[in-house]
């Protein structure tokens, strides 16, 4: 069993988001609350659904490199 503490909870967070917009891009969408990619927007990223995943799929990157 794995403990998340500090920034990893961050980032696993971001890796949910970036699952749950690869399903919004797919036409699923979460009922009753903000989309991920609205949530994304107010992170700080920028651009369309597709571009924030591509930078989402960087960040991935980076974050498993580091594990």
């Amino acid at each position: 069993m794995h403990t998340i503490t500090g920034t990893q909870i961050d980032d696993f967070q971001l890796l949910a988001l970036r699952q749950m917009l690869k399903l919004e891009i797919r036409g699923l969408t979460r009922s009753r609350s903000p989309s991920a990619y609205s949530i994304l927007k107010k992170m700080g990223y920028t651009g369309t659904r597709e571009s924030v995943l591509a930078q989402l799929d960087d960040r991935r990157k980076e974050i498993l490199s580091l594990a």
